[in-house]
């Protein structure tokens, strides 16, 4: 370490000030070794540094520079750079005046609100959202002082706010007793918590803070919001306290990283020099991270420019005080609509659970707000499509020629016939029927004539993510005979708590593929929503042999519903089918009768049928 600290030195001497004879006394080096030695706050990096005071003696390189402070930025580059700290600085400083703490003076009580004022900056904002700036935080001693004070100016008007901004960009400075005072105040009286470890390395004693179960008037408490703002200034004792309170879980820290300070530094004068050097003697160890801020700072939760922070801070308050009704809005919207009620009825109790617990008091944005929702609803319903989600308008339906039609039903279908007449189509979306009808003779011509003539059929939906169920029916009702019909299933709506049949259509655009040909179908993970009730159905009835993966577990097409007057929007599944008649797919997905892997499925078909198809050979 030492010998990188003197490689710097010397590079220096030799390229630009090399003198034969030291400027300064060879001990030097030597005794500001040694301050380190016996007080920087981490004596772990210090390993080898008794050997680098022995060497210093004969070194007198780096005394050749001949100006003093020349030498101590050069000293101070070198400290900085081996030891890794930022804190570290030697200077001189001939009429050097050490830095007395000030006491606080016995004044009048008219010049204590004088102080006080002048020293706190407060403020009630809009929606009851207190503001409290503190620029040097009080010890323990002082606020015994001022403490009735402090109450009747400051705390008292601070304690009725809804919300809290404690806005420390500009605390540079503050006693280490302070840390537990401020603390406590966010937290309960019970049970104690061990907020902070402060080891101090002269003594070599390791003082640990605690929360404070008195305090001179009420707490603030655990549950109303605290946003505290940082800024690159925020140094020493208030980055303390932003540390343990953000660790806590109790603060939510928006601005810019802090200065990355100590909790406690010296300056130390080297031997009978003018020579300073500026140590950390004391460092903090967080119980909860087993870390500290110190060096590297403390880094916000809502990182932005420090002139930015308050109005930051004013937007998650406000969506944080939007919050509960959100939640609880959300809650009844499932309990009232969601296609299974005891499903609905349960998430909507477990979600006003995590409401009350606290689980939502962090979030800080809108986006956090949708993500965390939308996890927790899949988390307590197990669906997938019961989510947040965007209300983005329906586009408005194109006018097509029968060219742009013809063009998009070669690109949305594909069909082939292999071998042994064995036809295959896939399609990776169900259209909408209203949509559908217009061009039901155009699918027919150069699609479904494709393969209407075959003797078995691979329909392929690994790839169908669903769509709109109103053409169940009719794309059903190709596989059943028409002198029949046919309840194919039954949907229970919530909304309205009515029941819909779903019923084959007698008349059909194009010639049916009827009930005696084999049909199997290729599913997989992704078969989702639409698909899967058609798998449902032609599985249920035993139309169709499936094979593949078990299908996503979605649900029918969900509606959207705005939450109360708010721009939060839920995806919520209204529909499920009726599972009296089999065993319902919503949520749970669909198993194949052959299981096989997504890619395997479509040679296993071509295998099953090839072994069926009476007097064909097979292609394998």
């Amino acid at each position: 370490m030492a010998k990188a600290m003197f490689l710097v030195a010397s590079l220096l001497v030799l390229s630009n000030v090399f003198i034969a004879n030291a400027a300064f006394e060879p001990t030097l080096i030597a005794d500001m070794a040694k301050i380190l030695m016996d007080n920087y706050c981490s004596p772990e990096k210090l390993v080898g540094m008794q050997e680098a005071i022995d060497a210093a003696s004969t070194n007198t390189e780096i005394l050749s520079i001949p100006d003093p402070e020349t030498l101590a930025n050069v000293l101070t580059s070198g400290v900085q750079g081996t030891i890794n700290d930022k804190r570290l600085k030697v200077s001189y400083e001939p009429d050097y005046v050490p830095v007395v703490t000030p006491q606080l003076p016995p004044l009048p009580p008219e010049q204590l609100v004088a102080v006080i004022q002048n020293s706190i900056k407060l403020d009630i904002l809009d929606g009851n959202v207190g503001y409290l700036r503190i620029d040097h935080i009080l010890g323990e001693e002082v606020a015994d002082k001022i403490g009735p004070l402090l109450l009747e100016l400051v705390w008292n008007k601070i304690l009725p706010t809804s919300a809290l901004i404690f806005d420390m960009r500009y605390t540079s400075s503050g006693d280490m007793s302070g840390i537990s005072y401020i603390v406590s105040y966010f937290t309960e009286a019970e049970p104690l918590i061990h907020i902070d470890s402060v080891y101090d390395r002269p003594t070599d004693i390791t003082t640990e803070l605690w929360s404070m179960p008195k305090l001179l008037g009420e707490r603030y408490g655990a549950k109303k919001p605290l946003i505290i703002l940082t800024s690159k200034n925020t140094k020493g004792i208030a980055e303390d306290v932003t540390y343990c309170l953000k660790n806590l879980k109790r603060a939510t820290i928006v601005g810019e990283k802090s200065a990355g300070s100590s909790v406690k530094i010296d300056t130390i004068k080297v031997g009978s020099t003018d020579f300073y050097i500026t140590v950390p003697t004391a460092k903090s160890i967080n119980p909860i991270t087993g870390s500290t801020w110190e060096v590297t700072g403390v880094t916000p939760d809502v990182e932005v420019h420090a002139e930015d922070a308050l109005a930051t801070a004013i937007k998650i308050v406000n969506l944080r005080g939007q919050i509960p009704a959100i939640i609880e809005g959300s809650a009844t919207l499932i309990a009232d609509n969601y296609a299974f009620e005891d499903v609905g009825a349960t998430v909507a109790t477990k979600l006003n659970e995590l409401l009350a617990s606290g689980e939502y008091n962090m979030v800080n944005t809108k986006e956090e707000l949708e993500t965390k929702l939308s996890a927790d609803l899949k988390s307590l319903s197990g669906d997938k499509s019961l989510k947040t989600t965007s209300n983005t308008p329906a586009l408005p339906p194109m006018d097509y020629s029968p060219e742009m039609f013809i063009e998009l039903i070669k690109v949305s279908f594909h069909t082939d016939v292999f071998e042994n007449n064995i036809g295959y189509l896939r399609f990776d979306m169900f259209g909408d029927f209203e949509e559908v009808k217009p061009i039901a003779q155009i699918i027919v011509e150069h699609v479904w004539n494709k393969v209407v003539n075959t003797d078995a059929m691979i329909i392929d939906l690994r790839n169908n993510v669903g769509g709109p169920t109103t053409a169940i029916s009719g794309f059903c009702s190709y596989f059943f005979d028409a002198g029949k019909k046919i309840l194919l299933d039954k949907l229970y709506d919530r909304p309205s708590g009515t029941t819909k049949e779903l019923w084959t259509i007698p008349e059909l655009t194009g010639v049916r593929y009827g009930t005696r040909k084999s049909l199997v179908i290729l599913t997989s993970g992704a078969t989702a929503g639409a698909a899967e009730e058609f798998v449902f159905i032609m599985r249920n009835l035993g139309r169709a042999m499936i094979v593949g993966e078990t299908t996503a577990g979605a649900s029918h097409p969900p509606e959207t519903f705005s939450v109360g007057e708010t721009d939060i929007f839920l995806s919520i599944p209204t529909i499920h089918s009726d599972t009296t008649m089999a065993h319902g797919w919503e949520g749970a997905g669909i198993a194949p009768h052959i299981p096989v892997s997504a890619e395997a499925a479509l040679d296993a078909a071509k295998v099953i049928l090839n072994k069926h198809l009476p007097g064909q050979k097979s292609t394998r």
